[in-house]
Formats: C-alpha cells, structure tokens, sequence
C-alpha cells in the first residue's frame, strides 16, 4: 500500500502514526512517509496523531515501461508524427500487491502462434499470427499464472490515435487495446522488426522495423478522491530516456512528457455499443477473460484495471485518459527513477536494442 488506511499503522522511522481515516500523504517507491502533501497542520488538526483524510493511493503494480513507435509502410524514416504508422507501449511488470498475476494460456493468441513460427507486428507472416481456438476464437483466453518477480513478462500494446493523450484534454479518453503478452523477449523482438511482402495491387512493400523513443518506470495505482467515493486506477510513468535536455522532438510530437498521468479503464468485451469514435477489435480477436475476471466487470462497459490481470489478454481493449503531467503534484508519489542517462544503463537496449533503432532513444531526434 502506498497510503495510509482507516484504523492502520504506518511504521516511519522517526514518527508511527494511527490512522482513523483515510489519508493521503507523500511517498516514496517504498510506501514510507516523504511528507504530507496537503500538511497534518493544514489538514483540519494539529495533532500530529490524527489527520482529516481527503484521498486514498495504493501501489498494484511496479515496472518498466518503453515507448516505441514504427514509420508508415514504405518510408525508412519519420520526420513528423505524420509519418507514424503505429505507436506501441510496452510494458514489463516487475513487482506488485501480489507476486503472482494471471495471464492468458501460452497456447493462445499470438503467444502460441509464435511457437509455431508465426511473426508478430512486423509483416507476411502475421497473417497468421493469432492462433484460434476450436470456436475460431483468435483473442487470448485461458489462464496461465506467472510470478513476475522470477519471470518476464511483456504486454505489448497499441494505441489507436498513434501516440499517447493530450496532456492538455483531460478529458478526452484514448482508446488501445493489448496486441500481444508474452514471457518471451524474443516475441516481442519479432514483432518489432521490420518485414517485406508482395501485393496484387501494390506490389512489393517494405515494413520498416520499429523504433526506440523512451523508456523509464510505471506504476499502476488504486485511486479513490474521497472516503466512501468510487475508486480508479491510474497508470503513471516517469522517464529516464532520452536524457532530460535534449530536444525531444519526437517525444513531444506524441505527447511523450518527462512523467504523465493516465486514468486507465477495461472495456468490458461482452458489453457492445461503445462510443463511435473507437473503432474497437475485431470480434473473433476480442479477449476472453477467465470468470472471476469477467465477473468484476458485471454489466459495465468500461471498469477500473482491477486487478491489472486485464492487460495480460491479448484483445483487452483499454481507455487512457490524461490526468496530470506532474504527478508528484497531483498524487503525492514520489516515483524514483536511475540517475543515469548513459546508454549502458539502458534496460530498452539491453533487450531490444538490436532489433530497433535507438536514435530517437537517446538523442530526442526523429529516425
């Protein structure tokens, strides 16, 4: 838990305080105290035993997260976000509120057509990528359980408007949906390179291979404003590439900010009549969530990403919905990130490094 709760103690190093209500107070990565961000003095009391509450945080999930996006069908390159063909976000959970998350079966989707040489994002062969299930499904589905501290695990994701929300429309919801999640590196290697295939009517065409734009780390909260209100989830990230003071072109071109805010909502798939504007998966490549899953959505269209799970179906669709572009500012959270900007120190490099150009990564500048 990243907040203090009704009726528990939060252990501090110089100071132990009961709760009786629940408190917003600022945090480091580890759940201790930073400070208060709205002040025990300025809080309704001066006893610094007690403290009126207004909102509640809780850390589910800790990771990484790496942004990359890929030139339109034909061109080597991208000068503008014109040019953009597709915006991907990948991300790798490496701790949370429980050790082990549920994902799809690996025989499922395009995970299990991997294994059975089928390609990814990248061109001819994802013809064939999903791998349908007796009823022709093509979507993740069954159950699979991973503990995300011994073992990677990728969701890698697609947004549909081409790069993240306006930090300055805060209330307009873009929509994405899960391409793939795997526990294979090497899966989502494939799906970023390049590829080249033939048409009737085009000809040959030439798939460029994707690129590095930013890396750093996320968190996926529990949020609720007020005691008794309804709670979200946000997710939140913070980079650490490109370097701070570069000129971050293309970053700024997709709306890439040094750290944002999103708040982060399920489509429920067995609910129809979603907003115009999303043009939603295909059916047959929807995700089939297991029952205790597809129960928590009940007969809402979109619901909180409670538990995270969600995001390990291929098919998941998801809303994002900028909130805030400082989230020190707007959550208390205090997100701690490598001070280092040296390439070596690198984790998108390390694991990706040789399928995709890191220009854009480490300099700020289109490729």
């Amino acid at each position: 838990m990243g907040e203090g709760e009704a009726t528990k103690t939060r252990p501090d190093p110089e100071v132990q305080i009961q709760v009786s209500t629940v408190c917003v107070f600022k945090i480091d990565d580890t759940g201790r105290f930073r400070s208060s961000s709205h002040g025990f003095g300025n809080s309704g009391t001066d006893d610094w035993g007690k403290a009126t509450c207004l909102i509640s945080i809780s850390v589910y999930e800790r990771g990484d997260i790496f942004f990359f996006y890929r030139p339109k069908v034909g061109r080597e390159e991208a000068h503008s976000a014109d040019d953009v063909q597709r915006f991907y976000i990948v991300l790798r959970p490496e701790s949370g509120e429980r050790p082990v998350e549920v994902k799809q079966s690996p025989e499922s989707g395009k995970e299990g057509a991997m294994k059975e040489g089928g390609d990814g994002e990248g061109g001819s062969t994802a013809k064939k990528s999903a791998k349908p299930t007796e009823e022709g499904h093509e979507g993740g589905h069954g159950v699979q359980r991973v503990e995300i501290q011994k073992e990677p695990l990728h969701r890698f994701m697609v947004m549909g408007k081409k790069r993240l929300p306006d930090p300055g429309k805060r209330s307009r919801p873009y929509w994405g949906f899960v391409e793939m999640v795997t526990t294979n590196t090497d899966d989502i290697k494939t799906a970023l390179k390049g590829d080249e295939y033939d048409t009737s009517t085009r000809g040959h065409r030439r798939v460029p291979p994707a690129r590095a734009l930013a890396e750093g780390v996320y968190r996926i909260l529990r949020h609720r404003r007020s005691r008794g209100g309804k709670a979200h989830t946000h997710l939140v990230y913070k980079l650490e590439l490109p370097p701070a003071g570069e000129s971050n072109e293309p970053q700024e071109s997709l709306h890439v900010e040094r750290e944002g805010s999103f708040v982060l909502q399920i489509k429920n798939p067995e609910q129809s009549g979603a907003a115009a504007q999303f043009q939603g998966v295909r059916s047959k490549r929807k995700a089939v969530f297991p029952a205790h899953l597809q129960g928590q959505l009940g007969q809402l269209r979109f619901a909180p990403a409670d538990p995270p799970d969600f995001l390990n179906y291929e098919g998941c669709e998801f809303l994002l919905i900028s909130a805030s572009d400082d989230i020190d500012g707007e959550l208390g959270l205090d997100v701690k990130t490598e001070q280092c900007s040296d390439p070596s120190c690198s984790d998108l490099i390390r694991s990706f490094g040789e399928t995709a150009s890191v220009r854009p990564l480490l300099s700020g500048t289109w490729d």
